[in-house]
């Protein structure tokens, strides 16, 4: 179990760079701003956990890391998750394993930042839903690649 939990992580850190790599192609492509989501997130929930980011000339760069490197630990985590549900016999093909890995990673990143109030996908336009899809389909196609791979799935 612990070399799966392992090869998931590896898998989902790979996911994660493509992630990163799509959406900063899309931000250069089109000249879109990135999303202060994530800090907005942090900042929501270190406050109401008692452990504000102090305020100073660096809390936004504090709260730009802290951001980033959730999301980091979303995508490590959600491949950990996807390799054990693989060792545990969930081995969908490649396409579609891929496209449910890409949905649970999204909804792990945009659920709080709904349930926080700090973004309502229901007033996203067909933009802001491509640059968010977009980019999880390309994190759940490599993870669950990686992972069916590491499993000696084709």
């Amino acid at each position: 179990m612990f070399r799966s939990i392992v090869r998931g992580c590896a898998a989902g850190a790979a996911g994660t760079t493509a992630l990163n790599a799509v959406s900063y192609a899309d931000m250069a492509l089109r000249g879109r701003s990135p999303s202060s989501a994530p800090e907005d997130v942090v900042d929501k929930v270190t406050t109401a956990v008692g452990h504000r980011v102090p305020d100073s000339e660096e809390r936004g760069n504090r709260l730009s890391g802290l951001g980033a490197l959730s999301g980091i630990t979303v995508g490590v985590a959600t491949g950990a998750a996807v390799a054990l549900l693989h060792r545990a016999g969930l081995r969908p093909p490649v396409w579609l394993g891929g496209l449910l890995t890409g949905a649970m990673a999204m909804a792990a990143s945009d659920a709080p930042m709904a349930g926080l109030g700090v973004s309502d996908p229901r007033t996203w336009s067909a933009a802001d839903w491509t640059a968010d899809v977009i980019p999880h389909v390309a994190y759940g196609l490599v993870t669950y690649g990686a992972v069916a791979a590491a499993d000696g799935d084709h």
